[in-house]
């Protein structure tokens, strides 16, 4: 069904939360000039954010008799940890799951594997619907060995820090940083009328996020229940008093600025009320979709589900272009790796596989684009049972859309003290994040311009974006 303001004023089904407030705020602060992005069709960009640093040594696994040989050597320690688990080790090379990307003369013989836990994402990669971008991480400027030694070239500030790389991953910033890259790219949707409703052109699954926070743009809170309720305040509805109470409280909320002289107080008061408005909405919408038929795991699954469930509701709710967010933690593996890493894995595979599944009953497969991003990779050496912080990392590309069953960028060879090694095997990105998010930037609409608004220092890398997208 469709919603108007008409409609949605006729129910009274939500309520104000904090978040959603803080949502309608973004609209009183200045926005980018409007520019000429492409909002036809539907497209939805989901961020997988894996808090701690995935090591990446662990995720795409040297699989040449070679390079398998000269990996397994420089990560013995943790490798005989991993024989010793039950039912032995999954990184054996027998367990591994060879990938056959269709460029694989890039790599000059060299072969790769996923371990076993990752079987999901292995499936979608050979059938042509992931792909895998090597070394990508933060820079300045292209940066190798030399350079790097002999700080001769500017570098990201606070690199091996979880919360400034985090902050950099997502904003481009370290930490204090308070706009997103995928908010900056919803602030172009918003300002191009993409959406009925600007309030869901990015939403979280996994509470506020910096990478959705534009000028404009601000995360809107979703879980599998739906949006936010009054009960989140403290007032459940079911008895006639309790009724009341609601409608009192809708009451107060939606009053606007009427009673308002103090300019702040009126702007505040209709936050409040555009929040509740567009609260109602969404849970209106909510309650009359269809409940999807796929199945999802818990954990990071059931945020998964939770933008699958928003992306089912665009069209009742007016969406064309949105941006979301979901994150899962445990993945500083200082200590325990073997122990924990495996699991870990098992939980983004599944969420992973759900969540393409789940795109393909909404038959919109071709139209949503989910990526991976972590603070950092880790480094090759270990330190008994773990790795530590590291620096470039690989990450998985997913979508109808995507030129699956291809390694863009580079796999740096499993050895230390090449060109690329700042030291212990941690890895200098040889893939920029710039570089990493213009196709997407592009894939999602944005004009040459708008990605120059939308990643400063992008010109400082080759303009030539990498062919991700059909």
């Amino acid at each position: 069904m469709s919603i108007n303001r008409r409609t949605f004023l006729r129910h009274a089904g939500a309520s104000v939360a904090a978040s959603a407030t803080m949502s309608t705020l973004g609209t009183l602060l200045p926005a980018f000039s409007a520019q000429a992005a492409d909002t036809s069709g539907y497209k939805a960009l989901v961020c997988v954010f894996l808090y701690g640093g995935m090591d990446n040594h662990d995720v795409i696994i040297p699989y040449d008799q070679p390079s398998y040989d000269q990996y397994a050597q420089i990560r013995a320690p943790l490798l005989d940890i991993y024989r010793d688990l039950p039912g032995g080790s999954t990184r054996s090379r027998d367990r591994l799951l060879p990938l056959n990307p269709t460029n694989s003369s890039d790599f000059g013989g060299r072969t790769f594997a996923l371990p076993p836990e990752f079987s999901g994402i292995q499936s979608l990669f050979e059938s042509g619907n992931a792909a895998i971008v090597g070394n990508v991480g933060p820079l300045v400027e292209p940066l190798n060995r030399n350079q790097w030694e002999n700080d001769t070239v500017p570098t990201p500030s606070r690199l091996f820090s979880h919360n400034d790389q985090q902050s950099t991953w997502m904003g481009l910033r370290p930490e204090g940083s308070s706009v997103g890259w995928g908010g900056r790219f919803a602030d172009m949707a918003i300002n191009s009328s993409a959406n009925t409703f600007d309030a869901f052109t990015t939403v979280s699954a996994s509470g506020n996020s910096l990478f959705l926070n534009g000028l404009s743009a601000r995360p809107y809170p979703v879980t599998s229940n739906g949006g936010a309720e009054f009960g989140l305040l403290g007032y459940e509805r079911g008895s006639i008093a309790e009724e009341a109470r609601y409608q009192a409280m809708r009451s107060h909320f939606s009053a606007g600025a009427d009673n308002h002289t103090n300019l702040f107080e009126r702007d505040i008061a209709n936050a409040n009320r555009k929040a509740l408005l567009d609260n109602e909405a969404y849970n209106v919408a909510f309650r009359s979709a269809a409940p999807l038929a796929t199945q999802f795991p818990g954990g990071l699954g059931e945020q998964l589900r939770s933008v699958a469930q928003s992306i089912s509701l665009r069209d009742s709710l007016g969406m064309h272009r949105q941006v979301f967010f979901v994150g899962a933690g445990g993945f500083d593996t200082h200590s325990n790796q073997a122990g924990s890493l495996p699991g870990l894995q098992r939980q983004v595979d599944g969420a992973i596989t759900a969540f393409y599944e789940s795109m393909q009953e909404l038959g919109l497969a071709s139209d949503v684009t989910l990526f991976t991003a972590s603070d950092f990779g880790r480094t090759l050496t270990v330190n008994g049972d773990g790795s530590d912080h590291g620096w470039g990392g690989h990450h998985f590309i997913i979508g109808g859309d995507v030129n699956g069953k291809q390694i863009y960028g580079d796999i740096p060879p499993a050895q230390l003290g090449h060109s690329l090694d700042a030291g212990n095997g941690r890895l200098i990105p040889s893939t920029s994040l710039h570089q990493f998010a213009a196709p997407m930037g592009r894939w999602f609409g944005l004009s040459d311009a708008e990605l120059a608004l939308a990643l400063p220092g992008l010109s400082n890398f080759d303009s030539e974006l990498m062919p991700i997208f059909s």
